[in-house]
């Protein structure tokens, strides 16, 4: 535990500077047969791209707040991390209309139509791929977020008793955050490195963000993060349990 450590970005650059290479977000979907494991480095170069498109072309700031109308997915949790790196208001399932940019998914978008700033779609597909036909009125990231730059610095410090979270109707800070996910990672059985957590848990409350993202990070651990997992049958859950090391599990 560092005492320097009061942002979920500063948790990110710590687990950087320990060991990029080791797995940090492992997502399956249950649904597609989707597999996707991201180091700690590939996570971090991701979140990177992401703030850098979050505070350049979109031009959100510390304060401002992005809704995030996504699933629990790989994606989702960069955007999490990318929102905290830049400063502004991560909303899971958050008012459209109350944003001042909206990150939507496939099955959202007529919702996401209500926010008046910028609006971003996720298709969600295997590899990150982009939309057939993009969305009118969305930017698809897919397509913006490949050409941005793979480091990021603020244009501003980020505060760390600043708001950072909203998540089932209550606020957290962005210090809230760290001190919350490392108080709940025992629980969780986040034991420390080598801890590997599979989480089911949807992203909408905070257990969900803590468990698939959040207290994995602060551990020095890692998550096995299960879209749609009730599509997969007890002896499957075993068999992946075995072949991803599991510790742990939150469901």
């Amino acid at each position: 535990m560092n005492a320097t450590e009061r942002t979920p970005a500063d948790l990110l650059r710590s687990a950087l500077a320990a060991d990029p290479g080791r797995p940090l977000v492992t997502f399956y979907d249950d649904a597609t047969g989707e597999r996707v494991e991201l180091s700690v480095a590939t996570f971090g170069n991701w979140v990177a791209k992401t703030a850098n498109l979050l505070q350049g072309d979109l031009a959100a700031g510390p304060g401002d707040r992005v809704a995030l109308l996504l699933p629990a997915h790989w994606q989702t949790a960069v955007w999490l991390l990318a929102c905290a790196s830049v400063g502004a208001v991560a909303d899971a399932g958050g008012d459209p209309a109350a944003a001042d940019v909206v990150v939507s998914g496939p099955d959202t978008l007529e919702a996401a139509r209500a926010c008046t700033g910028e609006r971003v779609a996720l298709a969600l597909r295997p590899l990150g791929g982009r939309f057939p036909q993009p969305p009118a009125g969305f930017a698809d990231y897919a397509v913006e977020v490949p050409g941005q730059g793979d480091r990021f610095a603020p244009f501003a410090p980020v505060d760390p008793e600043a708001p950072a979270l909203i998540v089932a109707g209550a606020e957290y800070t962005a210090a809230e955050v760290v001190e919350r996910a490392r108080a709940d990672a025992p629980g969780l059985g986040l034991t420390g490195p080598g801890s590997r957590l599979l989480s089911g848990l949807p992203y909408d409350t905070w257990e969900g963000l803590s468990a698939g993202l959040y207290a994995p990070l602060a551990a020095g651990g890692s998550v096995v993060l299960c879209r749609n997992l009730d599509r997969l049958d007890e002896a499957g859950l075993a068999k992946r349990i075995e072949s991803e090391r599991i510790t742990a599990t939150a469901r």
